[in-house]
């Protein structure tokens, strides 16, 4: 019986090699399979398919002051608040209460801007005034909610 022994040499550098070139397949195929399993929920979220929060249009709600009504009109597109202003606002009713234009002018400047009712800033002396006009301004904007 006659065998031939045969010896290997391996190069300690075709060793690191081959045990890099292990490490990174085994990466790149864990990978691919996290990328591209199945099931995955977190995909971008195109405009289609974005929930609107209101339904576009000019909503009104009335406040009133001594005996005349007062019309304050929210003008909102699907996702925005674009204007506030008051509809049927008299002389006379701008003489007895010269506070609510301007009131009505800070709130709506910082509800555009804020894109939100909450947390708005408004200086003492016109807080009631203030208040009723919000009060008014959330009714609008219950009615234009979907």
């Amino acid at each position: 019986m006659s065998s031939k022994t045969k010896i290997v040499v391996l190069r300690m550098k075709e060793i690191i090699y081959t045990a890099i070139f292990l490490v990174l397949s085994i990466l790149l195929i864990s990978l691919f399979l996290i990328m591209f399993r199945p099931g995955k929920e977190n995909s971008p979220v195109s405009i289609d398919q974005v929930q609107s929060q209101y339904i576009p249009g000019v909503y009104t709600s009335s406040i009133k002051l001594g005996n005349e009504q007062v019309d304050v009109q929210v003008s909102v597109d699907s996702d925005h608040i674009n204007s506030i202003s008051l509809v049927t606002l008299s002389e006379s009713v701008a003489t007895m209460y010269p506070l609510v234009q301007p009131a009505l002018d800070d709130l709506a400047e910082q509800i555009c801007a804020s894109q939100s009712t909450d947390n708005l800033s408004y200086a003492s002396e016109t807080r009631y005034t203030s208040q009723a006009l919000l009060n008014a301004i959330n009714d609008a904007l219950q009615k234009a909610e979907k």
